[in-house]
């Protein structure tokens, strides 16, 4: 029997037999917050906190306008994509002393989608690393920030060193279906792989 609450969007539908984890990563002050609220269907989880002075010596503000906040710990999301399957999004907080929270937050998530700003694209090197350590397939969205440079996707695959296989798409984290393209570019990709692994 489902739940009478299933209906208002809060509690899961009994019908739901499978949930896939995904992970949302990316270096500091990409958009994985903004995204995980963008695709969620319940009000995310987030832990973002306001940043201190203290902060401002660990954390690198070079080139970002206006960051007041940062995730400390995760941001959590959910999207039903059928009465049978749904997607639990964590978003991974992007500073380097958070190393081993990616690695716990990896465990027993099918792949991860990579959020990358072109203004500061060689942050991306650390995080497509830590994936590839892992094990863990990815596809890249490239987050446009209204003053970022445009630059064509076949030039950030390069500049990225992406293989061939690996998706790459552009999205604006703001906009939902903008987003759901991008989750559908990654979700695709982990369908092709587990078709065909070589």
């Amino acid at each position: 029997m489902g739940s009478a609450l299933a209906s208002d969007g809060l509690y899961l539908n009994a019908s739901v037999q499978t949930a896939v984890k995904i992970l949302i990563v990316g270096h500091f002050a990409v958009g994985k917050t903004t995204l995980v609220g963008t695709l969620s269907e319940i009000r995310p989880l987030s832990t973002e906190e306001h940043m201190t002075k203290a902060g401002e010596l660990i954390d690198d503000l070079a080139g970002i306008k206006d960051k007041t906040t940062t995730t400390v710990a995760m941001d959590f999301g959910r999207l039903t994509l059928s009465d049978q399957l749904v997607l639990y999004l964590f978003g991974a907080p992007g500073q380097r002393r958070f190393t081993q929270l990616w690695h716990d937050l990896s465990l027993g998530a099918l792949g991860a989608l990579v959020l990358v700003d072109t203004e500061r694209l060689e942050l991306a090197f650390d995080v497509v690393n830590l994936l590839e350590q892992r094990g863990l397939p990815y596809a890249v969205a490239v987050n446009q920030f209204d003053d970022a440079p445009a630059y064509p996707l076949d030039e950030v695959r390069e500049a990225l060193a992406l293989l061939p296989r690996t998706p790459l798409v552009a999205c604006d984290a703001r906009d939902h279906e903008s987003s759901v393209l991008a989750l559908i570019a990654l979700v695709d990709h982990l369908i092709s792989l587990e078709q065909d692994p070589e």
